[in-house]
């Protein structure tokens, strides 16, 4: 009786309602993957916002506000003897060539019937950028035979304009700002409305050097992103080679014992290192002591290669790492030597890791800053390095520092150009993140 009244009892938990502990373990993994989806949502937010908020504030300064002027080049102004001598020529200042370009604003103006009542003769040599009369004045000395001619050319227009056709200047600040009058405001407006003043895009902020605080639309890019060009095609050759060597020899050839450990841990500590330390001993070392020229791609490149040469090192040995030991049996089965071994089938199949750690350690290389500003590479540089290997040596910045310098001034249109080269640099990193991606899909391979 005993016995079928418990072979007839239903268990104490049945797999298809649940036991209250698996109830509780459900709930906690539900909690867990929200919390997850939430950390997520969180990061993708700031993300976006960060992203709009450099693309919102920085798209502008890929469009320049531009004033077309037909400019008549009077040879008694810039070739007084008429001999078309370009030594002779060079003796005339900008304020020569600013005259001509302000007198024919003036009868520009009045041509196509905008009033310019009101306005003084600082305010209408105001509309136009001071960068102008450089400008002109390079291209006549390149080609002297343009004097005695006119010219239609696109002159830069002031900071304060091309901040008023772009929204960041308005008729109220305007009352408070030296540099604009309404009144300026109003004579824009009616050059816009004669097709006279326009926003067209700015090739030149990629290619022009930076500029003086009198001039910020006239800053580009061009000399940071040759010398970031310049200090990642030397980071890549050094670091590249003597990464790879190091990591091949420390995982595949390296006897195991105190010395390897302690070369180890310090690389892994130095991976850790903050990178200004890594500036003051460029500071200390390339400069001071060797006496390499400060500001100069090499120096960069030399301290940025021992930032990031740990880095590739690690990377390298986890890819070498990740081959499995079959290979490497099977090949000295084979009879293969230890070199062949090493050099026809781990490596192959460890590529795509060396190459995806070494296009991200180079990535991280062209954003890195504070090591750079240590060296000198903030100073103000407006001249293009030569090409290399002589440029090496040559005074130049990169686009990070080239950030921090701009962002660093009082002007708001140089605020604007930061975020534009913020954009330039995202676009060089994306692309080499990309690039990493898609070497790591060639050279894959399955075993």
């Amino acid at each position: 009786m005993t016995d079928m009244t418990n072979a007839s009892a239903k268990p104490a938990h049945s797999i298809l309602t649940g036991s209250t502990e698996m109830r509780r373990r459900n709930a906690a993994e539900r909690r867990f993957k929200a919390y997850g989806l939430i950390a997520i949502s969180i990061s993708l937010g700031v993300l976006a916002i960060m992203l709009w908020t450099i693309f919102a504030d920085g798209v502008s300064a890929f469009r320049q506000a531009k004033v077309n002027l037909p400019i008549t080049l009077s040879a008694e102004v810039l070739d007084p003897k008429g001999n078309l001598n370009r030594d002779e020529m060079a003796k005339v200042t900008t304020i020569g060539y600013g005259k001509l370009i302000t007198a024919a604003l003036t009868v520009e103006l009045q041509a196509q019937g905008i009033s310019t009542e009101g306005l003084s003769k600082k305010e209408i040599e105001g509309l136009l950028s001071k960068d102008a009369p450089g400008v002109l004045r390079a291209e006549v000395l390149a080609d002297p035979s343009m004097v005695g001619t006119s010219q239609i050319r696109s002159v830069l227009a002031a900071g304060r304009i091309d901040g008023y056709l772009k929204g960041r200047v308005t008729r109220e600040t305007a009352v408070r700002d030296k540099q604009i009058s309404p009144a300026m405001l109003d004579v824009a407006d009616q050059m816009i409305a004669k097709g006279m003043l326009s926003a067209p895009f700015n090739t030149r902020f990629l290619t022009n050097p930076d500029a003086s605080d009198l001039r910020p639309e006239a800053a580009g890019l061009g000399v940071a992103i040759l010398g970031s060009a310049y200090m990642m095609l030397l980071v890549a050759l050094i670091c590249v080679p003597l990464g790879v060597a190091a990591s091949i020899y420390l995982e595949e050839f390296a006897p195991k014992n105190r010395l390897t450990d302690i070369i180890e841990v310090n690389i892994s500590n130095l991976a850790a290192v903050p990178s200004i330390v890594f500036g003051i001993l460029g500071l200390a070392v390339f400069i001071n002591f060797v006496g390499l020229p400060q500001s100069s791609s090499i120096v960069g490149a030399l301290v940025i290669s021992l930032m990031i040469l740990p880095t590739i090192i690690i990377a390298t040995r986890a890819a070498i790492r990740a081959v499995p030991p079959s290979i490497r049996d099977a090949a000295l089965g084979i009879g293969a030597s230890k070199m062949q071994t090493v050099f026809h089938h781990v490596l192959p199949l460890a590529m795509p890791g060396i190459l995806t750690g070494a296009i991200l350690g180079l990535a991280t290389a062209l954003g890195e800053t504070a090591p750079l500003l240590l060296i000198g590479m903030v100073a103000f540089v407006d001249n293009y390095p030569a090409a290399p290997t002589d440029g090496f040596f040559d005074p130049a910045t990169a686009l990070p520092v080239q950030v921090y310098s701009w962002a660093s001034r009082s002007d708001p249109a140089f605020i604007e150009r930061s975020n534009g080269a913020i954009i330039v640099l995202l676009v060089f990193l994306v692309a080499m993140n990309v690039t990493a991606i898609l070497l790591r899909r060639k050279f894959e391979r399955r075993w």
